[in-house]
């Protein structure tokens, strides 16, 4: 068979290999000068390429459609991911939360694995080549369009990405693509990314990092999120690993009924907190409040907390009231966010949305509609949490593709 695959990112790479490994004739066509080019961004440059649990764990990781991956994470989890890039040259390590980096941190070399295992089959890749369309014959792929010529194909397989850094070539090709051949397109949204935030309070934190503190998110009244964790005050907002994980949960709700409720003191209760303020300001009752809670919080949130208290920070401790302090303890345990906007896909880390997994077989990522066109990884309405669940994804589902393709 001659099989063309669009994209040569993970799943694209991951594809022709699988393709090719099957003793298919397999072309694959990237826009870019090189291969991998998100590859390179991911993991702040180290790649984490995949996470080590096991499947059922992996899908429980998995944001949308995780059903429809069943098929594609069981026959290609994660431990068969690491062999393969592991006997193909690319030596591993494992950190914290069974995140996998390629031992020599550098994520070129997950890339430079993936591309000699193409080379070592027979793998045409062609740089500077942009696909302009999918040609079809009675619902059957002939071919594409490359550079305005025609490329006649037996199969086709669309490895596109989303819509995410689209200076790295993810510019939405695969939508127009599904489009094109009669897909339905679940409307895209970033996801993995920082939020805006009503009000302009966090341009004064804009910088400070909080460590070990709650996040619980609602959605009118049904929280949706509870985490322990890290989270990071902005320019615009809000950023971090909690904030980056709960963008994913509410880029498809209406934000307007969205609340992020911080506490700041986790590991205390209320009443043990209460305490320990009581006791902070016996042994400070002549200083302003603004002094006293420098050993409670860093220091450019305390302004921010006394103005939603509505305690002017000059204030002195012994003059604060009873009502006073039980609003003070309840801003540190309930400190609110209320989102205007998540930041573009410019930032996001990856796509939400794409092609209608109903369209999809899912044991092949072959058409329902198209005989012989495939849609693999992020351009596929499916996405995951942080941690190596996306590019994984990219992985089983590009396997299963290419792997699917008799010769």
């Amino acid at each position: 068979m001659k099989v063309a695959v669009i994209g040569a990112g993970a799943s694209g790479l991951m594809a022709a290999y699988s393709a090719a490994a099957r003793g298919n004739e397999v072309t694959l066509f990237e826009k870019n000068e090189k291969c991998g080019k998100k590859i390179y961004i991911t993991g702040k440059g180290r790649c984490n390429v995949t996470n080590r649990v096991g499947a059922e764990e992996f899908l429980a990781n998995v944001v949308n459609n995780p059903k429809f991956l069943m098929s594609s994470v069981y026959s290609f989890p994660p431990e068969r991911l690491c062999t393969l890039l592991e006997e193909g040259g690319c030596r591993l390590k494992t950190e914290r939360g069974n995140r996998v980096f390629p031992v020599s941190d550098k994520a070129s070399d997950i890339t430079k694995c993936l591309q000699n295992l193409c080379e070592n089959y027979g793998v045409d890749i062609r740089f500077g080549s942009e696909v302009t369309k999918i040609v079809v014959n009675d619902s059957t792929v002939s071919g594409t369009i490359v550079n305005g010529n025609s490329c006649p194909c037996d199969k086709v397989i669309i490895c596109t990405g989303g819509v995410s850094y689209p200076s790295t070539g993810s510019t939405g090709d695969g939508y127009k693509f599904a489009e094109q051949t009669g897909h339905k397109l679940v409307p895209a949204r970033p996801a993995l990314c920082g939020m805006n935030v009503k009000g302009d309070y966090c341009r004064k934190m804009q910088g400070l990092s909080l460590k070990n503190v709650r996040l619980s998110v609602y959605n009118g009244e049904k929280k949706l999120y509870d985490e322990l964790g890290e989270m990071l005050f902005t320019h615009f907002g809000v950023s971090g690993p909690l904030i980056l994980t709960a963008s994913s949960l509410i880029n498809r709700l209406d934000l307007n009924k969205i609340r992020l409720v911080v506490d700041l003191k986790p590991a205390l209760d209320e009443a043990t907190l209460d305490k320990r303020i009581l006791r902070d300001f016996a042994e400070n009752a002549n200083k302003s409040i603004s002094n006293c809670l420098k050993s409670l919080l860093p220091s450019a949130m305390i302004e921010v907390v006394l103005s939603r208290c509505g305690l002017p920070p000059e204030k002195k401790v012994n003059a604060v009231s009873r009502k006073e302090r039980a609003l003070l303890l309840t801003t540190l345990k309930n400190f609110v966010i209320l989102i205007s906007s998540l930041r573009g896909f410019e930032e996001a880390i990856i796509t939400s949305g794409g092609v209608d997994v109903s369209n999809i077989n899912p044991k092949t990522m072959e058409s329902k509609l198209v005989n012989g066109l495939y849609f693999c990884g992020e351009v596929l309405d499916v996405d995951a949490f942080t941690g190596g669940f996306n590019l994984q994804i990219a992985f089983s589902t590009g396997f299963a593709a290419g792997n699917s393709i008799l010769p």
